[in-house]
């Protein structure tokens, strides 16, 4: 079982109301800061570069990417969050001009869910007696909002927290200057790739395998493709 179903934990589960989920902006830095990362290291492998050359590229796409990938994602989220409050604006307009228009609006809407008769009546009736629960059905149902909305911040500070824990693990074995770096900067992030699908599947129905192979498979061929412009340029 996912959680208690007493009465007590029911009551306390849902007066703490909805949690956000930031699972995507961690899958989703940390996959990017790894593949990319990564790519930079094989790109300057394939083209014989120096070694030097791969800290200087790879430091700068930590940074520079990753700052990106965060920017992209706060003002990405922070939209949501915008349009949701004009579109809240927009319903409270509404029900003030047209108020009996926006009932039957909450009337169909809950008629298409199998309500008739005496019932359909009292349930519209009990959500617009409340003015704010009006306005945030109308929300969830007629423009398909979530109940909570993600803060742009911390999904934008958890999509860079992965990034760069994700993204320096190709550059450890040219930092500390270890025999193969190539090779351990191979299996070290293979092993990211796999992890980081992997760790999905602790709220996803997917096996960890199976995620974890979905990820390696998609990292290793951005790797492949990397390599094979550096060598192409070599030349």
């Amino acid at each position: 079982m996912e959680h208690e179903h007493t009465p007590e934990a029911i009551r306390a589960r849902l007066a703490a109301g909805p949690r956000s989920s930031y699972l995507r902006d961690w899958v989703y830095g940390g996959i990017d800061g790894s593949v990319t990362t990564f790519a930079v290291v094989t790109g300057v492998v394939g083209a014989e570069l120096s070694p030097a050359i791969i800290l200087i590229l790879g430091v700068a796409n930590l940074l520079g990417d990753g700052f990106s990938m965060a920017a992209s994602n706060f003002l990405g989220t922070r939209t949501e969050r915008q349009e949701a409050d004009a579109l809240r604006a927009q319903e409270t307009r509404h029900i003030a001009i047209d108020p009996a228009g926006e009932r039957e609006e909450v009337r169909q809407i809950f008629a298409s869910k199998g309500f008739t008769g005496d019932d359909l009546e009292r349930v519209v009736e009990i959500v617009t007696a409340d003015h704010e629960r009006w306005i945030r059905f109308m929300l969830s149902e007629e423009h398909g909002l979530p109940q909570q909305i993600r803060s742009a911040s911390r999904a934008a500070w958890s999509t860079f927290g992965a990034f760069v824990l994700c993204g320096v693990v190709p550059l450890l074995p040219f930092v500390l200057r270890v025999k193969s770096a190539f090779a351990v900067s191979i299996a070290m992030t293979l092993i990211v790739f796999f992890a980081v699908g992997s760790a999905r599947s602790r709220w996803l129905v997917v096996s960890w395998w199976r995620a974890g192979l979905e990820t390696l498979a998609i990292g290793s061929i951005a790797a492949l493709l990397a390599y094979a412009a550096g060598l192409v340029l070599r030349t």
